[in-house]
């Protein structure tokens, strides 16, 4: 955005006596108020934390949407390290990361969280065997919320 703009803007503003303004666009936000001055913000950067993994027993721990568990085994149970959207591949119509029976190695990649347009890889923390999958493609997920079960390699 140019100072022209800007300026129609502000006399925009003005004409309708607004007493607050804000334009958003991708690579910057701009904020007007009556009697205050004009800021430009650049847009934020959010970086995604690494994939909490909790290691406990099958058989206290519940199921998520009618799956069950294995009972009387260790599991990695992978949690969403951010609110958003999952999403089992890399695009629309490719070959999910990991299905039910896949062996994984530490640092794979799971699956996908976007958030705020961002797309977040989440990674295997654990070498072992995906168990079950509590999330459904294009399911909005939680903080905390549980993705996946591995049972632990030994």
């Amino acid at each position: 955005m140019n100072l022209d703009e800007i300026k129609q803007l502000i006399d925009f503003i003005r004409e309708r006596e607004l007493s607050e303004f804000e334009l958003e666009r991708a690579d910057f936000k701009l904020r007007v108020k009556r009697g205050a001055a004009v800021h430009t913000v650049p847009a934020p950067v959010i970086v995604a934390p690494a994939s909490p993994v909790a290691v406990a027993p099958a058989s206290g721990a519940s199921p998520g949407a009618g799956e069950a568990e294995p009972a009387g085994e260790d599991l990695a149970i992978v949690t969403s390290p951010i609110v958003g959207t999952f999403y089992r591949s890399a695009e629309p119509g490719a070959k999910p990361f990991v299905e039910v029976g896949d062996g994984v190695r530490k640092g794979q990649v799971l699956c996908i969280i976007e958030a705020m347009k961002l797309m977040n890889e989440i990674d295997s923390e654990v070498d072992g065997e995906v168990v079950s999958i509590y999330v459904q493609n294009g399911q909005a997920v939680q903080y905390g919320e549980r993705l996946f079960a591995i049972r632990l390699k030994s």
